[in-house]
């Protein structure tokens, strides 16, 4: 029979398949598209994107130009822009602000054919790096009330442009799904004086069952609510609600942690499309005690279909349990 889980963390409900579960080879293996046209992230079309905005140059070289490792430009087609003022305003019962923000391409390698799960430690560590950079830049903005990174791999995850990159979007709001774990956080912390996330962490390193990988400083594991088969969750395991706060030893074990992970998947799942998305406390004076930061990884292996929209529910086919035996290697 099917269980029923509940998320502690956001209080949803999700069906996990237990009965009839299914593994890597029950899903379609997807074929990543060569494109044809040329590539604007690719040393020497530099002129193909807005100016940067950061970078780094190890060779030196001019701003704009080619002899760049990483290099982070505002998306051509932002869906937020940083000109001008918000301007809220009400009319009848309907709420309505002017679309500013910030919308930023972080381009992780000059290589066009070399993803994530590709790189070595000391390669991902400088992303990571330029991703608190950023973060700590966008959040001198008073306007500004959350920070989310993201990233589309392939094109069914809705990735553009198959050139590695993630995105950086500042938000004049906290969005819905944020808000969710930061109340029920809130309310978990006043109830008892500890942080949820600290409890799962510490419930899934004693059980065990779910947990893939872990360092001295973090750890992943599949949720025992997932949404989605083989979602992933990376986690530091000291307390931590700002991504940007954390030091050069936990950015390590993440860079290493995230580089183990995504190469199981690509590894064990035939290099799936994915998202990533990174969850970090919003720009408040006041802190959030209860919440501690989490990048989410989702392999796009199903479709969101009628009963998920309009229940709320999500169906996962595979079971927690399982997908963290797979991605350990103990099931071929």
């Amino acid at each position: 029979m099917a269980e029923i889980r509940r998320d502690p963390i956001t209080g949803r409900w999700i069906i996990a398949s237990t009965d009839n579960p299914m593994g890597p080879e029950d899903f379609p293996v997807e074929e990543h598209r060569v494109p044809s046209t040329p590539c604007p992230f690719c040393p020497g079309n530099e002129r193909m994107t807005p100016p940067e905005v950061a970078a780094r140059r190890t060779n030196g070289g001019q701003a704009n130009g080619p002899g760049w490792t990483l290099r982070v430009v505002p998306n051509k087609f932002p869906a937020l822009r940083i000109e001008g003022n918000l301007n809220r305003l009400g009319q009848g019962l309907y709420d309505m602000m002017n679309g500013v923000g910030a919308h930023e391409v972080i381009i992780e390698t000059p290589d066009h054919q070399k993803n994530l799960a590709d790189f070595e430690t000391v390669e991902m560590v400088p992303v990571l790096e330029l991703y608190q950079e950023r973060c700590r830049d966008l959040q001198k903005d008073k306007r500004f009330r959350y920070l989310l990174i993201f990233k589309n791999f392939g094109e069914s995850a809705g990735a553009s442009l198959s050139h590695p990159h993630t995105q950086l979007i500042a938000l004049p709001i906290v969005p819905k799904r944020v808000l969710e774990e930061l109340r029920r956080a809130d309310l978990y912390f006043s109830q008892k004086e500890r942080c949820v996330f600290c409890d799962m962490i510490h419930q899934e390193l004693s059980e065990g069952e779910r947990v893939i990988l872990e360092t001295s400083q973090m750890v992943c594991f599949a949720p025992f609510a997932s949404r989605f088969p083989f979602e992933l969750w990376i986690l530091p395991k000291n307390h931590s609600a700002d991504f940007t706060q954390i030091g050069p030893e936990s950015l390590r074990d993440l860079a290493e942690i995230l580089k183990q992970v995504l190469h199981r998947v690509q590894t064990v799942l035939h290099n799936p499309s994915y998202n990533f998305i990174l969850h970090t406390s919003p720009l408040e004076a006041t802190p959030h005690e209860g919440y501690h930061w989490h990048l989410e990884i989702m392999p796009r292996l199903t479709r969101v279909a009628g009963f998920e929209w309009g229940s709320g529910f999500y169906i996962c086919p595979t079971p927690p349990e399982l997908a963290a035996s797979f991605l350990r290697g103990e099931k071929k």
